[in-house]
């Protein structure tokens, strides 16, 4: 017999909740930054990304921790912060673009396991061959059973998975840093024949999506407060979380450079580091590090799930999401979010047969969708400290919280000018028709759909996806 929700203990410890922060964080993405640098930047230009992209990404870690600390009753992170800070349009826009990068990020991790396997098996070619796709799938509803059988026990699975593949990631460390070869580090430098400031700033630019991508999940004990046994952990989990990826990151891009020449790196198949570490080791390493990509990833989409389900709950319930969307099973695991999750990542599995370099365009559009939330989470937590709400007269610490989020606000749109028009446009396709999720919800609540200025933002949006469509179309801009 099932056990009925009061029976259900869901709450997560400090443990659990830093594991799922770099469980989001740690995937697919650091596995690949070997080739992905290395085709388009140089050490100077990696060092100059990772310092911009550390600094922004910290200071919003520090705006999540401030908020979880000044709104303990927002317990729904992206979603609740935005709809507080600037209504109820902007906070459906933001959970369902969080939502949609997630679908976006769980499609990224099975095109990597299909290419990774495709490296022993030629079945799976890339990752979206049609048997590729087709067992993508069937891994898909196998998680889709476990999830609906538990919260904690997923989170549990996870915290197994985050150890599992951060150990071979050290090991890949300390093997790089072994055989790194100072001779090689100083010719893959500046990434060109001749430093040129403007060949930097350039490299730097087209790197900084993919540093974003990386940095995704940066507010998974945020979303997850409600869960947490203490709301001191959540602020906590997403520091030391933010802090461990980022060396991580870090390291793993800047040895590479010190094993392989730059257009070497740029060559490796997916995932490179495995390529790497054959270099350094011989075969085996390259078969080691694969297995820890598949662990790895794995880990990584389950941590992605667990997030996307449980934004649309935590809209839905409060009613900016339609109704079905709130319900929870007997395990207290959102059934009704994770039924669309998933139904919405099976047709983006089908769309990548479609795409010529599918792990990337999800990549990249994973940063693209989670950057406007990103976005307000900043500004609302400049916005408390602006109007000085939540602050006591006086209080110290309003001027720091005001300059971190100032600084978290920036560099989010930042990263939205740096990825430039083609995936705003590609966002707009997303978001306009998801809108219609918002329209359910308030028919259900007998409400005008849009207020006048909402109105206007979605006949915005509309008009950009129009433009998108046409340019998909007409071949001006390509999947």
């Amino acid at each position: 017999m099932a056990p009925s929700p009061h029976q259900v203990d869901q709450k997560l410890s400090r443990n659990a909740l830093i594991a799922l922060v770099v469980g989001s964080m740690v995937g697919s993405g650091i596995f690949a930054l070997p080739a992905s640098f290395g085709r388009t930047t140089g050490a100077l230009g990696a060092m100059i990304a990772w310092a911009i992209a550390g600094t922004g990404m910290l200071m919003l870690a520090f705006v999540f921790q401030t908020l979880s600390h000044r709104k303990p009753d927002l317990d729904a992170g992206i979603y609740a912060y935005a709809r507080a800070g600037f209504g109820e349009y902007i906070g459906f826009a933001s959970a369902v673009g969080y939502w949609i990068g997630c679908c976006l990020a769980d499609v990224a991790c099975l095109v990597l396991i299909k290419a990774t396997l495709g490296q022993f098996f030629s079945v799976f070619g890339d990752g979206t061959t049609a048997v590729a796709i087709a067992s993508a799938s069937v891994l898909l509803w196998g998680v889709h059973v476990l999830l609906l059988r538990g919260i904690k026990n997923a989170a549990a699975l996870n915290t197994i998975a985050t150890y599992a593949k951060i150990i071979p990631i050290l090991l890949f460390i300390a093997a790089a840093a072994i055989a790194f070869d100072g001779r090689l580090f100083s010719m893959n430098f500046a990434g060109t024949e001749q430093l040129e400031h403007s060949d930097v700033l350039a490299q730097v630019r087209s790197t900084m999506l993919l540093t974003v991508f990386v940095f995704v999940g940066i507010e998974g004990a945020s979303v997850y407060s409600r869960y947490a046994l203490s709301r001191t952990d959540v602020g906590f989990a997403t520091i030391a979380g933010f802090l461990t990826v980022l060396s991580l990151l870090v390291l793993v891009t800047l040895l590479s450079y010190g094993v392989l020449l730059r257009p070497e790196l740029a060559d490796l198949p997916t995932p490179s580091m495995a390529g790497v570490m054959e270099a350094i080791v011989g075969r085996w390493g390259g078969v080691f590090i694969s297995v820890a990509l598949l662990i790895s990833v794995l880990g990584n989409y389950l941590s992605w799930s667990l997030l996307a389900a449980e934004v649309l709950h935590s809209a839905a319930v409060h009613r900016t999401m339609p109704s079905f969307l709130a319900t929870v099973n007997a395990y207290k695991v959102p059934s009704g979010a994770l039924w669309l999750t998933n139904c919405v990542i099976q047709t983006f599995l089908l769309v990548t047969w479609f795409a010529e370099y599918a792990f990337t365009l999800a990549l990249k559009m994973t940063s693209a969708m989670t950057l406007i939330p990103y976005f307000f989470v900043a500004a609302y937590g400049l916005k408390l400290a602006w109007t000085g709400e939540t602050y006591r007269t006086g209080e110290r610490a309003r001027v720091g919280d005001w300059i971190r989020s100032a600084v978290a606000t920036f560099y989010a749109a930042g990263m939205i000018y740096a990825g430039g028009p083609k995936f705003l446009l590609l966002s707009s396709i997303l978001y306009a028709p998801g809108t219609l999720l918002f329209l359910i919800a308030k028919r259900e609540r007998k409400e005008a759909a849009f207020r006048p200025l909402e109105a206007i933002l979605f006949a915005a949006i509309t008009i950009a996806a129009c433009a998108g469509v046409y340019a998909l179309s007409t071949g001006a801009i390509s999947i």
